[in-house]
């Protein structure tokens, strides 16, 4: 019998190897849906129109009962179906869990990539191998037209394109993790977060804390096509996002960290938010405040003056006055939040030590093996 050379069995070991990895997509784009309506199919036109065409499509269908699904069945897309109302970060889990790529590459139904978002999305993952995961940002041109839509979407552009690219959370309106390292976490946290939340942020922190890289990536964007409205903004900022956020922090103190929205200019904000108001209101008593009211609002301009001169060079200067007074109700809201979300935290660990003296009591009293 005739023996192979020992080069020739390696040659062949590694074409085989190759072949293997080359019949599974380099992305696997995730997309949870519930009522995506028109935006949802921009969205998957948009991923179909890309430069870049080495991906899988799975569109999880979060309980819609619109014509979502039956959008997504004209595309090459895998369907898959919650059977209800699971929140996005299971729909995201489920389709993880039949993804094929080493990357899981999560989209919003309501966000529209551009031409070479991908491509900009697979370079940085090839120039950063050792990088566990990727986000990007909104760009400056949002779909909606109507003012909170415009001011929300333009901060978040702007907080992203001045973060540090060493990150330390995670977004999943336009964000890539490894498969392995997701998966090897559990996926996002839906007990925790069994609703559109911090789920994304909290397995940023989890990433980290296990010991994983996060790059923003500012080239990588999407346009967002949401139209915020103040009541169901102010409504997510503090009951989906500040509170959820601060408990987070308190639950686990390793995760204080100063990124993004958790600047400490944007804490001094909201000291000089309700210093601006509390000497406001004293000015009604008496009118020696003046001074006080002048120099918080002076804070306020000063540390906030770039993100304000960007609001004048992208809108103009109406534009750049009407979110002057937005974002500083934005910080007078965030400030209760964050006290709501202390005093819910505190109740926790004050339930959480009731019931464990109450097991500790009934194991001396009984001999319970609890």
């Amino acid at each position: 019998m005739r023996v192979a050379p020992q080069d020739s069995l390696s040659t062949r070991a590694v074409s085989f190897l190759v072949n293997i990895m080359s019949a599974y997509p380099f992305l696997s784009i995730i997309i949870p849906v519930y009522n995506g309506g028109n935006a949802f199919a921009v969205c998957l036109k948009a991923i179909d129109q890309s430069s870049f065409r080495d991906w899988e499509l799975i569109v999880v269908d979060d309980g819609s009962t619109d014509n979502s699904a039956a959008i997504a069945k004209r595309t090459d897309a895998t369907l898959l179906q919650t059977g209800g109302r699971m929140g996005p970060g299971a729909a995201r889990n489920l389709g993880a869990q039949v993804a094929q790529a080493n990357y899981l590459c999560f989209i919003d139904a309501d966000c529209e990539v551009h031409p070479d978002t991908l491509a900009h999305l697979t370079n940085t993952l090839k120039n950063h191998p050792e990088v566990d995961a990727v986000f990007g940002s909104y760009d400056d041109a949002p779909r909606a037209l109507n003012f909170i839509a415009q001011y929300k979407n333009l901060l978040h552009h702007y907080t992203h394109q001045n973060g540090k690219e060493e990150a330390s959370t995670f977004w999943a309106g336009c964000g890539t993790v490894k498969r392995s390292a997701f998966l090897a976490l559990g996926g996002f946290d839906v007990r925790r977060y069994p609703r559109p939340s911090i789920e994304d942020i909290d397995l940023g922190y989890r990433i980290r804390h296990a010991g994983g890289k996060i790059h923003l990536a500012k080239q990588i964007q999407v346009k967002h096509h949401k139209a915020w409205q103040l009541n169901s903004l102010v409504k997510t900022d503090v009951f989906d996002r500040a509170i959820p956020w601060t408990k987070l922090l308190l639950s686990n103190q390793s995760n204080v960290i100063n990124d993004l929205n958790l600047q400490t200019a944007s804490r001094i904000s909201i000291v000089a938010t309700y210093g601006l108001l509390l000497f406001t209101l004293a000015s009604f008593i008496k009118g020696e405040f003046t001074l006080l009211i002048f120099m918080s609002a002076l804070v306020l301009m000063f540390i906030n003056w770039d993100v304000y001169r960007f609001f004048y060079i992208k809108r103009g200067f109406t534009f750049m006055a009407r979110s002057i007074g937005m974002h500083w109700f934005y910080y007078f809201y965030s400030g209760l939040a964050f006290v709501l979300g202390i005093l819910l935290h505190w109740q926790n660990q004050y339930q959480s030590r009731t019931v464990a003296k109450t097991i500790r009591v009934l194991k001396r009293s009984f001999g319970l093996a609890i």
